[in-house]
């Protein structure tokens, strides 16, 4: 293998210096007949370093049966069975992502931890109840509830343009998204019921977006590798709700 590397580089030297011979370039017979090039041939070369590699990776059937891609969703259930209180809530993924890891048999590779919802989103941090509480306070500091929200949320003259519901779906693209979610929006009965079912969460979509939707965490030896303190957690931005969540594996075992 060393020297495929070798003679990939005195065959580039060899055509730097043809190319600076502009006044009296050798012609490309005289340089594949000459008895410094013969030893490089590029056809014999590209073989020997082809079949070099080649000898050097495992066989294609022991790839095949080592390697592992799968996906999963996992269902975090709403602790409150009532209408959502726009209350933001820390969940730790990790003990389920390490189940299905387990369960899976890799041992080196990748897992993507990616939320599937617009109001909630995937970090890794310290699981801690008290801490818990500073990210709620302090992220209702840093994008403030509207007056509109739940009262247990809600901010004096906070408001989002998100939140005026009686004026959407606004441009056509939103109008068919309801259409294709379910919402036949041309009766007037299913557009107020549509309307009625969206809550007012325009701080929670953009505390998602600043927050992140999702992880990338390598494996190795079968095990994620995250700190001491660190666990893979979801944050429910407007909830209490059922929420799911994307498990890619990708890796060998």
């Amino acid at each position: 293998m060393i020297r495929c590397y070798l003679n990939a580089v005195i065959l580039l030297q060899a055509a730097v210096l043809a190319a600076s011979s502009a006044h009296n370039p050798p012609s490309r017979t005289a340089f594949l007949s000459s008895p410094s090039s013969k030893a490089y041939d590029l056809h014999s070369d590209r073989e020997s370093c082809t079949k070099a590699f080649a000898s050097t990776a495992p066989p294609p059937s022991t790839l095949e049966s080592s390697y592992v891609s799968s996906y999963h969703e996992l269902t975090i259930p709403s602790s409150h069975s009532g209408m959502p209180t726009q209350k933001i809530s820390v969940e730790d993924l990790t003990p389920r992502i390490e189940r299905l890891l387990a369960d899976s048999g890799m041992r080196s590779g990748f897992v993507v931890v990616i939320s599937r919802h617009t109001t909630t989103a995937v970090t890794i941090n310290e699981l801690e109840s008290r801490l818990a509480r500073d990210i709620e306070s302090w992220l209702l500091r840093l994008a403030p509830a509207d007056e509109r929200s739940h009262p247990s949320v809600s901010t004096r003259g906070v408001r989002y343009l998100h939140n005026d519901i009686d004026a959407r779906p606004e441009a056509e693209e939103e109008a068919e998204r309801c259409r294709e979610n379910g919402w036949d929006i041309e009766d007037p009965e299913v557009l107020q019921r549509w309307r009625d079912q969206e809550p007012i969460n325009a701080h929670s979509h953009l505390l998602s977006m600043i927050l992140g939707s999702s992880e990338s965490i390598p494996v190795v030896e079968g095990k994620m590798v995250i700190g001491q303190w660190q666990s893979v957690l979801l944050l429910d931005l407007d909830g209490p709700r059922t929420r799911t969540v994307g498990v890619q594996l990708t890796g060998f075992r």
